[in-house]
């Protein structure tokens, strides 16, 4: 079973996001097994105290090394072989890759920062640290709900239909098609025609132009990256030799 803990001084962040939607079925289901422990169990006194003054001076206050080294210690001896991942601005990047590897490792333990950040010396505990991108969050916990949420759609049984985990965006390196639903014309919007067309060859092709294109005008350093196929660069050229209609409502 994939199995996660996740260490907070909140538990009631994540609590509530775990036990809906697709998470919370596939924790009934028992498919995910997901823990929240409060690291303010593991302070050393009676106040459980978990942050103070940085050394040197400066605003705000940092998360002290004993009780969050003890929550990661109680969780290693509890969960054996676990991954302990700290959510943290200065970690790798997340993303799909990573994500895959993350599922790899079956159990994870997501330690969650806060504050102005954590004792330096809490590093040497963990295996691995992550963040989700340049921009700031008031803590880990929003991160390791990325975390769970994008592992968790990789396990066998956990989505409803398990192709879409495979078609989705970043999974073959791509951004993801446009999508489409009733109704067939919106305000004057109408639905590609070749959508509707029952033809599952052209759709096939149509959304596999629509993700090259989406990717080259949107996420061009993915785009550079990726050594494209001769039938991927036809599709290219094909659509650059018709009247631009952002709607995409030919068929490529």
């Amino acid at each position: 079973m994939l199995s996660f803990e996740i260490l907070t001084l909140f538990p009631r962040m994540v609590e509530g996001p775990l036990s809906e939607s697709i998470l919370g079925k596939a924790r009934e289901k028992g498919l995910i097994r997901i823990e929240v422990t409060d690291i303010r169990d593991f302070a050393e006194d009676k106040h459980r105290v978990c942050d103070d003054a940085p050394y040197g001076g400066g605003a705000g206050m940092v998360m002290k090394p004993e009780p969050l080294v003890k929550a990661i210690e109680a969780a290693r001896a509890k969960q054996g072989d676990a991954w302990v991942v700290l959510m943290d601005p200065r970690g790798k990047r997340l993303d799909q890759a990573v994500v895959r590897s993350l599922r790899a490792r079956r159990t994870l333990v997501l330690a969650c920062g806060r504050y102005e950040g954590i004792d330096e010396r809490v590093r040497a505990f963990v295996d691995e640290e992550l963040s989700l991108g340049d921009f700031i969050l008031t803590g880990g916990e929003v991160a390791a709900l990325g975390v769970v949420d994008a592992v968790s759609r990789l396990e066998p049984g956990v989505l409803g239909n398990e192709r879409s985990a495979g078609s989705e965006s970043f999974e073959e390196g791509f951004l993801e098609h446009p999508q489409y639903t009733r109704p067939p014309d919106f305000r004057g919007m109408r639905v590609p025609q070749v959508l509707l067309s029952g033809d599952h060859a052209k759709v096939a092709r149509w959304r596999r132009a629509m993700s090259l294109r989406t990717t080259r005008d949107r996420r061009p350093d993915l785009f550079s990256s990726y050594a494209l196929s001769g039938d991927d660069a036809q599709l290219l050229e094909e659509l650059a030799g018709r009247e631009g209609d952002d709607h995409a409502e030919q068929d490529p």
